[in-house]
């Protein structure tokens, strides 16, 4: 285990995570309450630790994306709501209703399914209602001339036996863009989520428990979309554009280690497909990191790495296990020596935008096979290797 984790490994700060928490708590104000985002095993950060240390902090509930995410939580003691945002079978209602996990309704075709599998179980499954306001993904569509069976959609599955409307929300697609025109298509999701929140519950004549809609951008910006709850992701972990501005601290600190060093002549063509030729007499390290790690190859020649003696730039194509950076104008960096790819040195952000990505694709593109490591107090306090012995 120990060579393994000297080879590439992810560092998992808690006390970041506690920090950015605590942040956006005092950010959004004590009345609102606290989704954490923990798909996609907390966006590459290890769902079970994060959700842990949220649970331990007071948030209210989770957001996973499928029932073995959320059953992976509940069978590591779990015990906080967990909303599955996505597509859930209708054979797993049972599961779902016997372990207190929300269901997301997204259209009356599943509403159906949801109902009479709850009945015929014997129990009732809590569920939030999806709506469809602009992100044309999931949820009943009700903007323009469909408002009207829009809503009476969502209100025959709050009357379906077998379903207990808990929630209801909305998803928006551009509130993290700062643009005029952005701006007014938020207004717009919002102002439509608002008319069908007032014309299903003045139908019911009962309130949702929970509205929600205030995903990452939302969380950041528009204090104007918090409602009972927000709903914040890859900010949580200290990522993206809205991160720094409001003092989040990156999370996920991912390095490796030099494993070689070599001396090469100029003229020399390095990897594959002979991208980089060597100008000079160049010292390079190779690294064990490739894009079976995560590294995505389209980065090749275009970034550096950093390490304890400054930054090195890496050079020709990225391997699958491994890559090459150039230690000529670093001297002192030895074999063994660590490497940042990304953490508080070189933020994740950065990486991204050099790779035309977000920083989400970045931090779940960390694979199975890179450990990660969480730190309490500067202290290791669990280690995880998802690799199967």
């Amino acid at each position: 285990m120990e060579s393994t984790l000297k080879r590439t490994w992810a560092e998992i700060d808690l006390d970041a995570l506690a920090h950015n928490y605590r942040t956006l708590r005092a950010h959004v104000g004590g009345a609102v309450k606290f989704l954490g985002v923990v798909k996609a095993d907390a966006y590459g950060h290890g769902a079970v630790e994060v959700s842990r240390l949220l649970q331990e902090l007071g948030a209210d509930y989770l957001a996973v994306s499928s029932v073995d995410e959320a059953m992976e939580l509940r069978k590591n003691g779990i015990t906080m709501p967990i909303l599955i945002l996505g597509h859930t079978p209708r054979e797993q209602v049972g599961l779902m209703i016997e372990n207190r996990i929300t269901q997301a309704v997204t259209c009356r075709a599943k509403a159906v399914e949801y109902s009479e599998e709850a009945v015929r179980c014997g129990g009732e499954l809590t569920v939030h209602i999806k709506v469809d306001t602009g992100m044309s993904r999931l949820g009943y569509l009700c903007a323009g001339r469909h408002f009207a069976t829009g809503v009476q959609g969502i209100c025959d599955a709050c009357a379906m036996p077998g379903l207990k409307a808990e929630g209801i929300f909305t998803h928006f697609a551009v509130a993290d863009e700062s643009d005029e025109d952005s701006a007014a298509y938020t207004d717009g999701q919002l102002a439509l989520f608002c008319r069908v929140i007032d014309a299903v519950e003045a139908r019911r004549g009962e309130k949702f428990a929970l509205h929600h809609c205030a995903n990452t951008g939302a969380t950041a910006a528009r204090s104007d979309t918090y409602m009972d709850m927000v709903r914040p992701g890859l900010l949580l972990y200290g990522c993206g554009e809205f991160a720094q501005e409001l003092g989040l601290q990156p999370v996920m600190t991912l390095k490796t280690t030099v494993s070689t060093i070599k001396t090469y002549d100029a003229g020399t063509d390095v990897s594959y497909g002979r991208l980089y030729t060597t100008p000079c007499t160049t010292r390079m390290g190779v690294l064990p990191y490739g894009y079976a790690d995560g590294f995505q190859r389209c980065l090749s020649g275009k970034c550096e790495l950093v390490t304890d003696h400054g930054k090195a730039p890496q050079r020709g194509r990225i391997c699958m296990d491994m890559c090459m950076i150039d230690l000529t104008e670093l001297p002192q960096v030895d074999v063994g020596d660590e490497v940042e790819v990304f953490g508080k040195r070189n933020r994740v952000d950065d990486l991204a935008a050099l790779a035309g990505t977000i920083p989400y694709e970045l931090t779940c593109a960390v694979s199975k096979r890179v450990p990660r490591i969480y730190f309490r107090g500067g202290q290791e306090v669990s280690r995880e290797l998802l690799l199967r012995f």
